[in-house]
């Protein structure tokens, strides 16, 4: 929101200095965010007449021109302006004037001179001199009623600041300048003085028919024919310069006045062609399949979820957002509509952005405009209009003002010690009462209890902590203390089988992982190319075109972060994230931490690429494998173990991929990046990844007693030939099931997989699979005959359960 000084000091004005108020505004809720001079300094330039103007006797492009600036004196100066003529009003450098700096950062002054052999004593400027704009086709021409003589920075009210707020969403109601002051006006007591006008005299029964099909979309639908407007007629000058600095550009005198009004009051409103409309108006929703051409050029879709303003023929509007090009005004209009209306918020929310574009009406609408003075402010254009663009022609019609769903406004109770509690200062009765009256909140009083009606224009006020924070804003900020809170403090313990996310960060840092944040959103062709999903969850308004869709892994980010650090001359990368990924799940109701219908469970994964360690002497260089990423996984999960089973995953490796389960859940997945993404995706080597349940992780269990044994232990190693098809750890879980029901096996303390063997001996489809098992008992040392009881156990289980044979 941006807005001049002099203007809003027009509507209220306190008696403090311009840096004064903009601390008041920014302490009160209203962030300043920058306060500029409208023209840069300059001196001693006034208005100045041409009186004479005659060709230069010794250069063709230069004129020697008189000019009257009312000292007593005619000046004589020399001017090679293109438009330079005799009775026209230009501002006039005088000698002694310093201008804005030039080119090289000096100011520049104005001395006598002679050009080409004739004295030239002052200067005539263009706005580009002046520093106003970046027009130099000629100078800067002025009005025929400014007034010889006067400072041209009082004649302009250069003297002026532009204040740019930014406002948060909910301060809808300070969208306009008579918002800011009935702010400064609370903040302050100063009185408010509110644009005041007369309703126009009605001298024209005509009304355009129009019909509210969608209650849901307007709740109040406003407007009135004028007829014979010239539409010719110039924008007035003091309109031109609070449009300008109000970031607006002037365009026309009827759009100028719409907009003029917009900033005055908060209330946009739109000018159509009466003559371009095709029987009547029907505001409703639109239907797939319609188009509209926009102001802006634009042709746009619209559907259901749209509100649209049609005639009998077309569209004409985009409800809220911007008008059609169809019935635009121009300066051949004479007859027009002009129709203000009341869009609920949630209608507009939205939809301009799914157009990929934003306009300053959709900007209020959607916060929220006040439904109650809809009428009034119909007047006040209506006033401007045949003020500016009127003739004697001129024929106004009945305002059409039509009520149909008009937002509650239910009452929002605040307990004054409630306030006083929150805000951490002692507050009264008497101090919230004169605070309600200051912002115009009417309420009813019973003691310590307030309940506010809210105003029409406010739709920030819904429950009590939203009255709670305007008592503190108009208290203020910087009166109350910053003082320590006092509570009760009760220590929490946490629960020991659980660990933290942070503690899970801290052991992938120990293992040489470096923590990345990514997006939530992704693109769609991740989701398809690294999750094989084809539905993702869309997003109605993505903030960029490649972040379209919520991911559903974590894979995609890490793969594109190896890509950025790869591009950048990175030879070995570890990276890890924990964060959220998103699933569709009609079973997912409702609550605190969820959102019906979607699924945010939290995952935990990491990527390695390039060599397994720096370069060094110490050790041989060699590129990170499956085996290392599954050893770091493992120790994530230690002591608890891990089991792994071939898989296929859409991102990963077909021969190279396991389901990682603990115990029977399938709780993530292992692998190398497939080959067709890393060819994609440009990366020389192919990354090693795991995803895995971070509630999983979370789990740890608690240490309980074991009695370490005082014998020595045992190792004995056997080779099982196998099919090529069984794997390493279905013999494992094999043997983890014979110790869990033979007695005899319960001497088996650990089992290791140390050798794997194809080859000569070995028929095509067989391997040998070698394992180190160690044996120790508790209570005895482990004699022979124990030792083979067990091993025979093991190898007799996998002979039974996967055909295994003793290697010979």
């Amino acid at each position: 929101m941006q807005f001049s000084e002099n203007w809003l000091r027009t509507m209220v004005n306190p008696t403090m200095t311009s840096d004064e108020l903009s601390h008041l505004l920014t302490m009160s809720g209203l962030e300043v965010e920058e306060v500029e001079p409208v023209a840069p300094p300059f001196t001693n330039v006034v208005v100045g007449e041409v009186l004479e103007v005659a060709k230069h006797p010794d250069a063709d492009r230069l004129n020697v021109c008189r000019v009257n600036v009312h000292t007593g004196t005619i000046l004589n100066i020399v001017c090679g302006a293109p438009n330079v003529r005799a009775g026209l009003k230009v501002p006039c450098a005088m000698v002694g004037a310093v201008l804005p700096p030039g080119p090289d950062g000096k100011p520049f002054e104005i001395k006598v001179g002679k050009l080409r052999g004739v004295e030239s004593q002052g200067m005539l400027c263009s706005a580009r001199e002046l520093k106003l704009s970046e027009d130099h086709g000629g100078l800067l021409e002025l009005p025929d009623d400014a007034p010889v003589g006067q400072n041209f920075r009082d004649y302009l009210q250069l003297n002026d600041l532009k204040f740019t707020i930014k406002l948060t969403p909910n301060k809808a109601d300070c969208l306009s300048v008579l918002g800011v002051a009935r702010e400064v006006s609370a903040l302050t007591g100063t009185p408010l003085k509110a644009p005041t006008f007369q309703s126009a005299a009605v001298n024209l029964d005509e009304k355009l028919p129009v019909r509210i099909s969608a209650p849901d979309l307007c709740g109040r639908f406003a407007g009135r024919v004028i007829r014979g407007l010239n539409a010719k007629a110039a924008t007035p000058q003091w309109m031109k310069q609070r449009l300008e600095r109000s970031g607006q550009r002037p365009i026309s005198a009827l759009v100028d006045i719409s907009n003029y009004v917009m900033l005055e009051l908060g209330r946009p409103s739109h000018v159509f062609d009466l003559d371009k409309i095709h029987g009547s108006l029907d505001v409703r929703w639109g239907r797939k399949g319609e188009s509209l051409k926009l102001l802006n050029g634009n042709t746009v879709e619209v559907d259901e979820w749209v509100g649209v303003i049609s005639d009998d023929k077309e569209l004409e509007s985009l409800a809220g957002i911007m008008g059609g090009d169809a019935t635009a005004v121009s300066l051949d209009t004479t007859n027009i509509y002009l129709e203000a209306a009341f869009w609920f918020p949630q209608a507009i929310q939205g939809r301009a952005r799914r157009y990929n574009f934003s306009t300053d009406a959709a900007h209020r609408f959607e916060r929220g405009v006040d439904f109650a003075t809809v009428v009034d402010h119909i007047e006040r254009i209506t006033a401007l209009l045949l003020e500016i663009c009127g003739t004697a022609e001129t024929r106004v019609g009945p305002v059409d003002d039509q009520i149909v769903n008009l937002p509650k406004r239910a009452p929002v109770q605040l307990r004054t010690a409630r306030a006083a509690k929150v805000i951490g200062v002692e507050i009264t009765d008497e101090m919230v009462s004169d605070i309600f009256k200051r912002l115009g909140l009417s309420f009813d009083y019973q003691p310590g209890l307030f309940s506010v009606t809210p105003p029409s224009y406010r739709f920030d006020i819904e429950i009590e902590e939203d009255l709670i924070e305007e008592v503190a804003r108009v208290y203020g900020f910087e009166n109350i203390p910053a003082l320590p809170p006092v509570a009760a403090h009760a220590m929490r313990i946490a629960p020991e089988n659980t660990r933290s996310l942070f503690a899970i960060r801290r052991l992938l840092a120990d293992q040489d992982y470096q923590e990345v944040v990514n997006f939530s959103f992704v693109e769609s062709a991740w989701e398809a190319d690294f999750a094989g999903n084809t539905d993702p969850i869309k997003l109605l308004n993505p903030i960029a075109s490649q972040m379209s869709v919520m991911r559903s892994s974590l894979i995609a980010g890490l793969v594109a972060n190896a890509r950025y650090n790869v591009n950048r001359k990175a030879a070995r990368i570890r990276v890890f994230e924990v964060g959220a990924v998103f699933s569709k799940n009609a079973a997912v109701a409702d609550g605190p931490l969820a959102v019906a219908g979607f699924d945010q469970p939290k995952r935990v994964a990491a990527l390695a690429y390039g060599p397994v360690a720096e370069e060094q002497w110490g050790q041989a260089s060699r590129n990170v494998d499956y085996f290392d990423v599954k050893a770091d996984l493992e120790a994530l999960f230690a002591p608890r173990t891990l089991r792994f089973v071939k898989s296929e995953h859409p991102a990963l490796h077909p021969g190279r991929t396991a389901q990682v389960l603990l115990g029977e859940q399938v709780i993530g997945v292992i692998g190398e990046l497939h080959p067709k993404w890393q060819q994609k995706y440009d990366l020389p080597l192919a990354p090693v990844v795991f995803e895995v349940d971070a509630d999983a992780l979370q789990q740890r269990d608690l240490p309980t007693y074991a009695e370490i044994s005082k014998f020595p232990a045992v190792s004995r190693d056997i080779a099982l030939v196998v099919k090529q098809s069984v794997g390493a750890q279905q013999l494992m879980d094999v043997f983890a099931a014979e110790k869990q029901a033979n007695p005899a096996c319960q001497i088996l303390q650990a089992l290791v997989l140390f050798d794997e063997y194809q080859g000569r001996g070995l028929e095509s489809d067989e391997k040998s699979l070698a394992f180190r098992c160690t044996l120790q008992d508790t209570q005895n040392t482990l004699q022979d005959d124990k030792v083979d009881l067990a091993m025979n156990a093991l190898v007799a289980a996998a002979s039974a359960k996967l055909g295994a044979r003793l290697r010979a």
